[in-house]
């Protein structure tokens, strides 16, 4: 393939545009990519950033507009035909296999590699491709599991490297990183467009953006908002950019807190490697939220107090009894409710009827002698549908053909009416649900504080912080930053979340 001139266009990405069921995601996007060039895309949750990078990796078809690379329009209708087209993806969630070598991973998937394999070319191809990345200390023919976290994302780069990729997109490459996993990672993506590839760089730590990348363009609901230089930009600069007119909560009467008895106590909550000494205490009747990134720790926090992390220490109290770290069942027994961000996979029982879903978590109270009495159970499924929003005639569809914010009443309404539930926590509530669903969740959450709920949830969203937190609690890099109530101002939500008052 050829490859333009470094500083030359080598990707155009001209008037893109998606909608999902209706719903725009993407309205209006363009922007330029040189040869050579660090390009870093930035948005709050939600602006879009999501939706291009699988249109540019193949994974989405645009509704309108179009994508150039080197000079030609291309239509990437799949993951091959974008490597086809010298556009490789490089996602948060790694697809590198652990059990398996380095070399093997690097040629997984590859396109390139022929029917017959020859393993010595292959292995002083691999070896090239890692020394010219600085990995000379990693060996071909080692197993990837005997590597760290930050090594293998290095590993998932120089794979793409191997496919012949013109366009490395790198999508959230170091969310769960150390700063010295980061450092070595920006220090391959630097010698990565230094042969001239082009690299678009998508990332939530702003100052990492700022310090990597040469240009910056900026999505707000759909559309590119602004691009420009990133030299001499300010993460503060940067965070008004995303935002536009300032998101603002003015001070309003907020559900009060009930007896301090009553209160979730948290202290020195810790998880190695992800936690570090999270503190807090939430009583019922409030709802706190707790906002950060990709790998800042609220999801952790909730995690460690449902008994998911089985390194978890500290301690946690619940109206005044001791909440078992380490163990989901005695911390369910004990009153938690969790809720988890990944509800097809760790919530609900996809093939099962919706009813069935509702009253998964109560059914010896539904039975005598461990036999389920079906009027019981019905009667029960019907009072949590009716409670939660969920429409009387879904009852007995798989829960798995519901829309997203139905799924997620079943989910959460499982939770309600139960006199054994004390606190709810709630992972991103409402990820992947409209704007409908989305309102209806907001309400049980705050019905539930209301009827003496501990309620925690955490969220990247920024409009459902303001929306629907009492206490918002911001975390970054596995501690709490700061604690807002009453009137809160949104780009000091989003630099206690970025690091940008520390950057500026």
């Amino acid at each position: 393939m050829s490859q333009p001139e470094r500083g030359g266009p080598l990707l155009r990405v001209e008037g893109l545009a998606h909608a999902f069921n209706g719903v725009p995601a993407v309205q209006q996007v363009s922007f330029t990519v040189g040869a050579g060039q660090i390009h870093g895309l930035c948005g709050h949750n939600g602006a879009g950033k999501s939706t291009v990078v699988k249109m540019l990796s193949g994974q989405l078809a645009p509704d309108r507009g179009r994508i150039v690379i080197g000079g030609e329009t291309v239509e990437l209708r799949g993951r091959q035909a974008a490597q086809r087209a010298g556009v490789a993806l490089v996602d948060q969630e790694l697809s590198v296999v652990p059990a398996l070598t380095v070399l093997d991973n690097m040629l997984l998937g590859d396109l390139g590699v022929p029917f017959v394999n020859r393993r010595r070319a292959a292995a002083a191809r691999c070896r090239r491709i890692l020394d010219d990345l600085g990995l000379e200390r990693i060996d071909p023919d080692q197993p990837l599991s005997a590597l760290g976290i930050g090594e293998r994302q290095l590993v998932e780069i120089a794979k793409a490297l191997g496919q012949n990729a013109r366009l490395v997109i790198l999508d959230e490459p170091t969310a769960t990183f150390s700063d010295a996993e980061s450092r070595h990672v920006f220090a391959a993506i630097r010698r990565v467009a230094a042969t001239g590839c082009s690299v678009v760089f998508v990332s939530h730590r702003l100052a990492e953006v700022l310090d990597l990348c040469d240009v910056v363009t900026v999505l707000r609901d759909g559309r590119d908002v602004a691009t420009g230089p990133a030299a001499g930009l300010t993460v503060d600069e940067l965070i008004t950019r995303m935002l536009g007119e300032t998101s603002h909560r003015p001070s309003a009467a907020r559900g009060p807190a009930q007896d301090p008895a009553h209160a979730l106590r948290i202290e020195n909550l810790r998880v190695p490697g992800r936690l570090g000494g999270f503190t807090l205490t939430a009583p019922a009747g409030r709802v706190h939220a707790l906002a950060g990134q990709l790998g800042s720790g609220a999801s952790d926090v909730l995690r460690a107090l449902a008994g998911l992390h089985p390194g978890a220490t500290g301690t946690a109290e619940l109206r005044g009894r001791p909440v078992p770290l380490r163990d989901p069942v005695r911390a369910a027994r004990g009153g938690v409710a969790f809720v988890s961000g990944d509800r097809k996979s760790e919530g609900l029982f996809l093939g099962k009827p919706s009813a069935w879903n509702l009253v998964a978590t109560r059914l010896p109270a539904l039975g005598r002698a461990g036999v389920l009495r079906p009027g019981h159970e019905r009667r029960a499924a019907r009072a949590l549908a009716e409670r939660s929003g969920l429409p009387g005639e879904r009852l007995d569809d798989p829960v798995g053909t519901l829309s997203g914010g139905n799924q997620q009443k079943v989910f959460v309404g499982r939770c309600l009416e139960n006199a054994d539930v004390l606190a709810l926590l709630l992972d991103e509530p409402t990820r992947g649900v409209d704007v409908g669903g989305r309102a209806a969740i907001h309400r049980l959450l705050r019905q539930a504080a209301d009827s003496g709920l501990v309620v925690i949830f955490a969220s990247t969203e920024l409009e459902e912080l303001l929306e629907l937190g009492d206490v918002i609690v911001t975390m970054r890099d596995g501690r709490m930053v700061g604690r807002h109530e009453g009137d809160v101002d949104g780009a000091l939500l989003m630099r206690d979340m970025t690091g940008g008052a520390e950057h500026a």
